[in-house]
């Protein structure tokens, strides 16, 4: 009986250490990764002739170069409120652009858009992205932070896929590593 209380105690232990432990964050895993995809964005954006910038597939949504330029507003956004840096843009200013911008504005705007927050990550500690902030009124780590602009960013390169594939483009093949 005595070992039996022994194993319960030795458990409720390991699972109170598991319900409190937080995953260490790791600034050269989310560089790596956000390098990664500024990559494959960049190779969307080249593959869509200047042309088809200007697509909608039907009219109530973005164009190609609208999406691209929302997803660069965001890294811009969500990077700034993240680190504390200024944003070199205007919140929604890349996106209202879109449609007098060409191919080589579009691409500049979303490639810095990638630099601004590959560089507000490489300006953090593992510690630092480990820190509480408030964003849109919730609170959450920077690496949180970081990770929902992540999300964000794939989600609207995903969307542009039609947009390819509307044009006779395969899209890029996909960079998981």
């Amino acid at each position: 009986m005595k070992q039996l209380s022994i194993v319960l105690g030795l458990v409720t232990l390991l699972i109170l250490a598991n319900a409190t432990h937080k995953p260490v964050a790791n600034v050269a895993q989310a560089v790596k990764d956000w390098e990664r995809a500024k990559e494959y964005t960049k190779e969307y954006l080249d593959a869509m002739p200047e042309e088809g910038y200007k697509l909608k597939p039907t009219p109530e949504i973005r164009s190609f170069a609208e999406q691209m330029m929302h997803l660069a507003d965001a890294n811009f956004g969500f990077t700034a409120a993240t680190t504390g840096k200024a944003s070199p843009m205007e919140r929604g200013a890349a996106e209202k652009a879109a449609a007098t911008s060409s191919k080589e504005q579009v691409m500049k705007t979303v490639m810095d858009s990638y630099d601004f927050a590959i560089n507000g990550l490489k300006g953090m500690s593992d510690a630092q992205l480990g820190e509480t902030i408030k964003l849109f009124g919730r609170d959450m780590t920077r690496e949180v932070a970081f990770a929902k602009c992540f999300e964000h960013q794939t989600h609207h390169r995903g969307q542009t896929t039609i947009y390819l594939r509307l044009k006779g483009i395969k899209p890029p093949n996909e960079k998981l590593f």
